[in-house]
């Protein structure tokens, strides 16, 4: 069943398996599921409401809720009403959200499961119309808007099976930036049927096309990569999607659904191994892994421990993992894949599988794509159907990143027999107070290795010498102020030997506060704003560079 938009795959598992469970909602120890054809049913029943509304076809609806049932449920009825899903954060402020709306044209707004309403819906025009998904505890209470219960108890469902074309626009995905105004991806459903299309034979991510799939959705379902391997991938081969109820649930929900499929940014894989080795010391799970029946039961025990037994695909992406920390998993019995993607190639551009050992790299190009190096700046080029078709509203930065046919992805890099190697960011490189141009990611590749640290940030525009910014691990807290100067100190120390004098770091400095989205210094998928901490630290950078201690407390 090739070159059908997503919504014809949904209406296949609606009428072939209408009685399978396809959403699995947690509420504490309870799990409440959805079939196919009662998901059918309730997307029905909201492009009946949603036809009522006299958008004009292809208008753009708003989504802004954290991930749960309801959320695929209303993007579904999105695609059955002809219209275009413009998801937003759940944690946007007022001020972020009246932006997007405005420069997403949106003429119509679900929102669900979010914590901050009473600030976000100060940006909300007081005309805009809204339905809200039931209330979740623990989250705002929204009183606006047409309740979604009532919508399920009185409108009737939608008749035959509409699909749109395969030229139509499917998605208008907002990134999040480092920098600048967001700017809105525009995606069609040929670009997902196209993806999904040229990836089935490798399957890279072990897919079952019979759908035998368990997923779990807790990254935000508005960023493309949780979209593509959640949405897309459940609603082409089937399957199920269980979901997080919350922070403090979550390894226990991931724990009872045993998922087939597991994605993961590298803080998750971090804090997995911190969690594992609080409980066992790194040298005590060294010497247990070296007695043959003991390691065979330990990996079995930690595995199971984390829910992941079942999972034939364990992949990270989003950010580069330390190359320690995949070898640490590898060796107690979860292997990692690593794939690198972004908003604009719909997540999919190389894919390093697990059982390829090639330290450092992002993998080679997947099926039907490209890759070449610009000689100039040595950016990422990327070729492949599924590049998005531009930036909403802004042919000028849709010209510049699309180039000459190529997308122009922003990151540094080389290739080396097809495999791609990420060397930094076109816009992150800065220049030293020696005229010295300096590759960030570089230099923090040398201290990944460090588990104390959690998170790092080099600066040092116009300093004789960079400085890194670090956030200490829960490993590196539970170590005395001495200990963990001492570990700092060390890494240092080491880390400087292996650069040129230039880039050897002057200063490392701890900082009193983790780099967090609330507080600007993140984007809601973890990047670090590079220049928010420049402007934060400005002040004091050159003090810090001149003092004779190596390490610093803020």
């Amino acid at each position: 069943m090739k070159g059908k938009t997503l919504i014809e795959y949904f209406y296949n598992h609606e009428t072939k398996n209408p009685d399978k469970p396809f959403l699995k909602q947690p509420f504490g120890d309870q799990w409440e599921t959805y079939t196919w054809g009662e998901v059918g049913q309730m997307a029905r029943k909201l492009a009946t409401y949603l036809n009522q509304q006299n958008l004009k076809p292809n208008s753009n609806i708003g989504l802004v809720s954290k991930n749960c049932r309801e959320w695929i449920i209303a993007d579904l009825a999105i695609m059955m009403a002809g219209h275009v899903s413009v998801p937003f954060f759940a944690t946007l402020t007022g001020d972020q959200i009246a932006e997007v709306l405005e420069i997403g044209d949106v003429e119509f707004l679900f929102v669900g499961k979010v914590e901050v309403w009473n600030d976000m819906k100060k940006g909300v025009p007081a005309d805009m119309p809204i339905v809200r998904f039931p209330h979740y505890e623990g989250n705002s209470k929204i009183e606006r808007g047409k309740d979604w219960n009532e919508i399920m108890n009185t409108i009737e469902p939608m008749q035959g099976n509409p699909a749109p074309k395969l030229d139509d626009l499917f998605t208008i995905i907002f990134t999040s930036g480092t920098t600048g105004t967001p700017k809105g991806v525009m995606h069609t459903y040929r670009a997902i049927t196209d993806l999904v299309d040229l990836t089935e034979g490798p399957n890279p991510l072990k897919v079952s096309a019979t759908g035998d799939n368990r997923f779990f959705s807790y990254l935000p379902l508005n960023h493309i990569a949780e979209r593509a391997v959640v949405e897309v991938m459940s609603l082409r081969y089937g399957g199920t999607i269980a979901f997080t109820e919350s922070i403090s649930r979550f390894a226990a929900n991931l724990k009872e659904i045993k998922p087939t499929l597991f994605f993961a940014v590298p803080r998750i894989w971090t804090k997995f191994m911190l969690a594992i080795l609080d409980k066992m010391p790194q040298s005590r799970l060294d010497l247990l892994l070296k007695i043959p029946i003991v390691s065979s039961m330990i990996k079995k025990k930690i595995v199971s421990g984390l829910g992941l037994q079942e999972s034939r695909c364990s992949v990270v992406g989003a950010a580069p993992i330390p190359q320690a920390t995949k070898e640490w998993f590898g060796k107690i019995g979860i292997p990692i894949s690593e794939a690198y993607g972004m908003t604009e190639n719909c997540a999919v551009c190389t894919f390093l599988d697990a059982s390829i050992n090639k330290p450092g790299s992002a993998g080679v190009a997947q099926a039907g794509s490209e890759l070449k190096i610009d000689p100039d700046n040595n950016e990422i080029l990327m070729k492949a159907p599924y590049v998005m078709q531009g930036y909403y509203k802004d042919p000028e930065k849709t010209a510049e990143t699309l180039e000459g046919g190529w997308l122009h992805t922003g990151d540094q890099g080389k290739l080396e027999n097809g495999y791609l190697y990420i060397t930094g960011r076109v816009k992150d490189t800065f220049k030293s107070a020696k005229a010295e141009f300096i590759v960030p990611s570089e230099i923090e590749a040398k201290f990944t290795d460090n588990t104390d640290i959690e998170q790092m940030c080099l600066l040092g525009l116009g300093l004789p010498q960079p400085i890194l910014t670090v956030v200490p691990s829960e490993m590196g807290l539970a170590k005395s102020k001495a200990e963990l100067k001492e570990s700092l100190e060390k890494t240092a120390k080491e880390a400087n030997a292996q650069l040129a004098n230039y880039q050897r770091v002057g200063a490392v400095v701890v900082v009193k506060e983790p780099f967090s989205i609330e507080n600007g210094v993140l984007t809601p998928t973890l990047k670090v704003k590079r220049s928010k901490i420049h402007e934060m630290y400005k002040d004091r950078m050159l003090a810090y560079c001149e003092d004779p201690e190596m390490v610093l407390w803020e």
